[in-house]
């Protein structure tokens, strides 16, 4: 039984030409080989996958093959070629960083630096994952790496180049590799499906290349997982199983659903996904997904070409950005990125679904901010354009008529009982006989609706009024009872209650006034 080697190895490049998407990296690293102008160090940074130690490897085989080709690739025929693709190269040290990270590990490093290399070529360092190194272990690397003695070259890889030290940084060339597109991952599928001679679909390759996220080794796991699960044909439906993807008609049945206004589909969808044990993040961030699409199509229309679709997918997205509006679709992104994180902490993770997914069928059904606004303005136009109505013709006082009641006639009655000329007066209400206008002093009669002192009967020092000087002729003594008549005075009715109150007090108080002078 021969050994079985994965996707990912056997299938890895060997050649510059067969690194995919990082084509100026590699015109970069032929002209230096080509010319000799070769960097005492090189650095290659870059997410999971993309080709930083394949790279590296490559560039080790370049510097050392002895039948190097007119354009700078490797042989990968001679010794030192198939040495260092096996790994038993002597010139060539492959070291991982996350293993050997410490002070005693570049010690030894520094100590061996300075033997020249076995086939004559260079010696060549190759420290994976670089950024796991402590910070110790990083000085005490400083001054081989700046002053390396000839023939040795150091080739550094790591996903987080953030971690590493600036003073290794400046001394290293600095190469950031691209994510590879989906379309490459699906090319570089059929390749190997072809080579495997497996029937496989189109948008099942497609799933496969859109799951790996820019990284070609984890499409190429992904692609030996879904062999080993499925012998025969491989469709959608089965990559869609194996690796827990929903499928896009969930999605599309969800658009329709808002404009059917079928608010139970989002259970319906909600107890699929459990049922299924699919994980919520990654249908959250597939939702999200469907979204953006549909927002791409929405605002470049035709001219979006980079939307990895077919045809038929794109035609149904096309169908699903006509229910949408612009607006509509922001929002929906906007709640469903910030569902990512809280659906992680959710106490209930289904219950928060079923919200989510309701919001999402709710939001085709609300307003748009810019029709309404519209709406708004329209309204304002329309009632700008109505006539002001014309002011009455204005009534002479004397001809209105009065809506105020007058105030009761006050006639004051003074105490028939000689031996209490403390007791209280009596008010009491009867038709007048010689009515007294009081509307002079109304004149002087503030808003405030509080008395003063003149309206509280409080007599100054040196201020009499003409009622006073006129009680005290002995003809008021006889005096039994005088009435007072308040005319109705044309006011506004807001401020009416003031003045019957004021006119209620002068009145009381020119009672008690009378009945002193007269007892």
């Amino acid at each position: 039984m021969s050994h079985y080697q994965v996707l990912a190895r056997k299938y890895r490049p060997q050649t510059f030409s067969d690194v995919l998407n990082q084509e100026a990296i590699i015109a970069t690293l032929k002209n230096a080989i080509k010319h000799k102008r070769l960097a005492q160090a090189y650095l290659f940074c870059g997410s999971r996958g993309t080709g930083k130690t394949t790279l590296a490897r490559i560039l080790a085989k370049a510097l050392n093959c002895q039948m190097l080709t007119p354009e700078c690739e490797p042989c990968n025929q001679c010794t030192s070629c198939k040495e260092i693709t096996s790994g038993h190269s002597l010139d060539v040290l492959e070291i991982d960083g996350a293993s050997n990270r410490g002070i005693d590990d570049i010690r030894q490093i520094n100590e061996t630096v300075g033997y020249a290399a076995s086939s004559g070529g260079y010696k060549i360092y190759i420290i994976d994952e670089v950024h796991m190194l402590t910070k110790e272990a990083f000085n005490a690397l400083l001054k081989t790496l700046e002053e390396p003695p000839p023939k040795v070259k150091f080739l550094f890889a790591t996903t987080e180049a953030h971690k590493v030290l600036p003073t290794i940084l400046s001394r290293c060339q600095r190469f950031n590799l691209n994510r590879i597109s989906p379309e490459l991952i699906q090319n570089k599928l059929r390749k190997i499906a072809v080579d495997q001679k497996i029937e496989v679909d189109d948008e099942a390759l497609r799933l496969v290349a859109t799951s790996a996220d820019g990284g070609l080794r984890d499409a190429e796991s992904l692609f030996d997982q879904i062999l080993a699960f499925h012998n025969g044909p491989i469709s959608a439906k089965t990559v869609a199983a194996m690796l827990g993807i929903v499928e896009n008609d969930l999605f599309f049945a969800l658009d329709q659903a808002g404009a059917e206004r079928n608010l139970a589909l989002a259970f319906e969808i909600s107890d699929q996904v459990f049922s299924q044990g699919k994980d919520l993040v990654h249908f959250v961030e597939s939702l999200t997904e469907h979204f953006r699409n549909i927002l791409v199509l929405k605002l470049a229309g035709k001219q979006a070409t980079y939307l990895n679709l077919t045809d038929e997918e794109k035609k149904k997205y096309e169908a699903s950005a006509k229910l949408y509006s612009q607006e509509c679709c922001l929002t929906i992104l906007d709640f469903l990125v910030e569902a990512q994180n809280q659906i992680k902490f959710s106490p209930s993770p289904k219950v928060t679904l079923e919200a989510l997914l309701l919001r999402i069928i709710r939001a085709q059904s609300r307003i748009p901010v810019d029709i309404l606004v519209k709406r708004l303005a329209d309204v304002e136009q329309q009632l700008k354009e109505i006539p002001a109505p014309s002011s009455p013709a204005s009534i002479p006082m004397s001809e209105t008529p009065s809506t105020n009641k007058p105030l009761p006639n006050i006639v004051s009655t003074p105490t028939s009982t000689p031996n209490s000329p403390l007791s209280h007066p009596t008010v009491e209400t009867q038709s007048p006989s010689q009515p007294v206008s009081i509307i002079a002093p109304l004149g002087t009669i503030s808003e405030d609706p509080t008395p003063t002192q003149a309206d509280l009967g409080i007599k100054e020092k040196k201020v009499k009024t003409e009622t006073q000087k006129a009680l005290a002729t002995p003809s008021s003594t006889s005096v039994t009872s005088k009435e007072t008549q308040v005319e109705a005075i044309p006011i506004q009715s807001a401020k009416q209650s003031r003045y019957d109150t004021v006119l209620q007090f002068a009145a009381i108080e020119l009672e008690g006034t009378i009945q002193k002078k007269s007892s």
